[in-house]
């Protein structure tokens, strides 16, 4: 790219930004006219500058000629909502990693499946090798459990009806019917445990939280021969759960 042609691309940018600005301000939609009148843009640079948003989803042109914010922006719009919640919780999710000398995850429960939504570890408490997706291991980890605990009895039959009980190791437990038991009985609820049954050596403690009325957990993990800490640690995570449920439920 040579010297001269960078001031172009970046005027083309910023007018780009003006045109969605303006877009933005008519909640029905506006023509390319108007919209070219608003920017103070030729009416070719206007057009051209549509089309290419169009294309690429960041708008989208109705029927009448109006244009409109496009999926891609809300889609944007969505995530950025989801990184800003996750930022006030980072803060409490380190606190905790620091006092229990653990590695903390956040988990959610969306569309039928339970993923990983933050990892917060250090060189002092790392994190468990994810060797196995969470889309494959709910059965087999503290995190993944908590969030099927909580789940009413047709959408826990609903998950695990999609998913195999994988044996991941020689403690993961493969038979349905004894999975639903210790769920229902687990002796630290609502907390639950992981005894290595996702990855050996490995021991771990979730609860269940909330970001509105999204399921997912919070949980840490330590080595085995830290395991009689389990009581000490659910008692210290159900309060930061109730934390991080306050926050990530306050509306933006």
């Amino acid at each position: 790219m040579s010297v001269h042609e960078s001031p172009t691309l970046i005027m083309s940018v910023q007018r780009a930004f003006r045109l969605l600005e303006a877009v933005s301000a008519h909640e029905n939609g506006a023509p390319a006219k108007q919209l070219a009148r608003e920017t103070g843009l030729p009416l070719a640079t206007t057009y051209h500058l549509l089309r290419t948003l169009v294309h690429d989803g960041y708008l989208r042109k109705l029927d009448d000629g109006g244009f409109i914010l496009g999926d891609k922006l809300l889609t944007l719009h969505t995530a950025s909502h989801g990184q800003t919640l996750l930022s006030r919780v980072r803060p409490t999710l380190a606190a905790l990693r620091d006092e229990l000398a653990t590695a903390t995850y956040l988990t959610f429960y969306e569309e039928g499946e339970i993923s990983v939504a933050e990892i917060v570890d250090s060189p002092r408490a790392p994190r468990t090798d994810l060797w196995v997706g969470f889309e494959d291991a709910g059965h087999a980890t503290a995190l993944g459990k908590a969030v099927l605990r909580e789940l009413d009895d047709d959408a826990r039959r609903d998950y695990l009806s999609r998913h195999h009980l994988a044996d991941l190791t020689p403690r993961t437990i493969t038979s349905l019917p004894e999975l639903l038991r210790k769920l229902d009985t687990s002796p630290l609820a609502p907390a639950v445990t992981d005894l290595e049954e996702y990855a050996l050596g490995t021991v771990c403690v979730a609860v269940p939280i909330y970001r509105g009325d999204v399921l997912g957990s919070l949980g840490v993990s330590l080595p085995t021969e830290r395991l009689a800490r389990l009581p000490e640690l659910r008692a210290r995570l159900l309060p930061v759960a109730d934390r991080v449920t306050r926050s990530l439920s306050f509306t933006i």
